[in-house]
């Protein structure tokens, strides 16, 4: 299988020549970086040509990489039943670019680019209806992202009095508490079976 996948990915790379950034082989996956204004014409020839015939999406996904230039991945992970083989396609973009929509070539596509767009703000060109999926109507931000938090901005609740359901900006009891990772016993008042045992030098009592 490694083998079949090093030369797919070299007919690949070779067909599409200039779309393709890089490829890359581990734990027996094919992965394929293009360029983002290309991903429709390289799905096109991959689902399509008789060597590829990756006629099914399986998945699309988003990544969030903060500190990159271009912070997010756009994943499309292709399955070719016919030839029994995957094939990981990857794509960057950043908040302010557009990634071509594959609704056009996998119906599937219209969904999962919602579910991106949703959580991660990844905006899809030429989709017939980029909507939220999976937040409430007027969720503010994108959930799935690094730097939203973690409390969220809103929280839910039902309201006896109003009789609905009511948004109210989220209120903690108290200040987060700054952890000393380097001590695991932090806070622990009483003494642990063993430790009476110890000098205060944390050496271990002399008999």
């Amino acid at each position: 299988m490694t083998e079949a996948l090093k030369d797919l990915g070299d007919y690949v790379a070779s067909a599409l020549g200039p779309d393709v950034i890089d490829k890359a082989l581990g734990h027996d996956e094919l992965m394929v970086r293009v360029k983002r204004e290309a991903v429709v014409r390289v799905l096109g020839f991959l689902r399509d040509d008789t060597k590829c015939q990756f006629k099914l999406l399986a998945d699309l996904c988003g990544a969030d990489y903060p500190d990159r230039p271009e912070r997010f991945e756009v994943v499309y992970n292709l399955l070719s039943l016919k030839l029994n083989q995957r094939i990981r396609i990857k794509v960057m973009t950043d908040e302010e670019h557009a990634v071509p929509s594959v609704t056009s070539l996998y119906r599937a596509a219209g969904w999962f680019e919602r579910e991106a767009w949703d959580l991660f703000g990844i905006y899809f060109s030429d989709h017939p209806d980029l909507r939220r999926l999976l937040t409430d109507y007027g969720f503010e931000g994108h959930p799935l992202r690094k730097d939203f938090p973690l409390t969220g901005y809103v929280e839910v609740r039902y309201d006896e009095e109003q009789k609905r359901v009511v948004y109210d900006p989220v209120k903690l009891k108290q200040e987060f508490r700054s952890f000393d990772f380097a001590s695991p016993w932090e806070g622990m008042s009483r003494v642990l079976p063993g430790d009476e045992k110890a000098t205060k030098d944390g050496e271990g009592a002399k008999t």
